[in-house]
C-alpha cells in the first residue's frame, strides 16, 4: 500500500463529515509525505504533463500561475482523486438532499466522470498552483460546466515558515440577508482542506438554506508556495 493510500485509509471520515456539516470545511492530517510533495512540485516544470497553463495576472484573477494536468493523470493524483471522491460522494448527496435538490452523484469517480463526459465535460481539472512572493488568488469558484461536484480538496505541497510566509488559504461564505463570513485555513506540508465548490447547506430556523462559498489565497509575503487542487468534475 502506498504512503498516500495508507494515509487515506486511516482518515476519520466520521469526524471530517461532522466538520463539513458544522463549519463547511474540514482539514485533514497529512495525506502526502515530504517526498510525494517534492515529486509533485518537480512536475510543475514539465509542460508535457499539463493540458493548460494559466497566468492569473493575465485574467486579473490574481498574481501567480496554475496548470491543469493532462491525461493520464500522475498516479498519485489519480489515486487521491478516486479515493477522496468515493469518501465524499455520500456527503455531496446528503447536501443535495438537505438543499431540496434532485441532483445526485454516482458513488464512484469513473461513473461520475462518464456522466460529465455525456454533457461535454471531458477535460481533467486537477491542477498545480504556484505563487512567488507577492502572489495571490482572488476569491472564486471552480465551475466548468453544467455538472459541479459540491466538494473539492486543496493539498499543501510547500512548508509554511520554511518555503514561504503569508499565502493562507481563504474561505468566504455568504448567507442570505447576512454579512459575509471569512475563514483562514493554515495548512502544513501534506495536509489538505475539504471545502465547498459552490454552495453548502446551513441550518436555519425554517430548515436548511443555501450558503454560497468562494475560496482564494492571501498574498505570499516571502518565498514560493505550491499546492495541489483536486477538483472532481471535469471541464468543458
Amino acid at each position: 500500500m502506498s504512503g498516500a493510500r495508507s494515509r487515506l485509509a486511516g482518515l476519520d471520515w466520521s469526524a471530517i463529515t461532522h466538520e463539513l456539516w458544522e463549519t463547511g470545511f474540514a482539514k485533514t492530517p497529512p495525506l502526502l509525505g515530504r517526498a510525494e510533495c517534492a515529486g509533485l512540485i518537480r512536475l510543475f516544470a514539465r509542460d508535457e504533463r499539463f493540458r493548460s497553463h494559466i497566468d492569473l495576472a493575465r485574467y486579473r484573477f490574481g498574481v501567480g500561475h496554475y496548470k491543469y494536468f493532462a491525461r493520464p493523470l500522475p498516479r498519485l493524483v489519480e489515486e487521491l482523486r478516486t479515493r477522496l471522491y468515493a469518501a465524499l460522494a455520500p456527503v455531496g448527496n446528503a447536501w443535495m438532499e438537505a438543499l431540496g435538490s434532485d441532483e445526485r452523484y454516482a458513488l464512484d469517480l469513473p461513473t461520475f466522470l462518464a456522466h460529465c463526459g455525456r454533457l461535454g465535460q471531458r477535460r481533467p481539472t486537477p491542477l498545480l498552483l504556484h505563487y512567488h512572493a507577492g502572489g495571490y488568488n482572488c476569491l472564486h469558484q471552480d465551475l466548468y460546466g453544467a455538472v459541479a461536484f459540491p466538494l473539492q480538496v486543496t493539498c499543501m505541497l510547500s512548508q509554511p515558515g520554511e518555503d514561504f510566509t503569508g499565502g493562507e488559504f481563504l474561505l468566504v461564505e455568504q448567507r442570505p440577508r447576512a454579512q459575509s463570513h471569512g475563514e483562514v485555513v493554515v495548512l502544513e506540508r501534506g495536509e489538505a482542506v475539504v471545502f465547498p465548490s459552490r454552495h453548502r447547506p446551513v441550518r436555519g430556523a425554517r430548515g436548511w438554506y443555501r450558503a454560497t462559498v468562494r475560496h482564494g489565497t492571501s498574498r505570499v509575503l516571502v518565498g514560493e508556495r505550491y499546492t495541489l487542487g483536486v477538483i472532481f468534475h471535469d471541464a468543458r
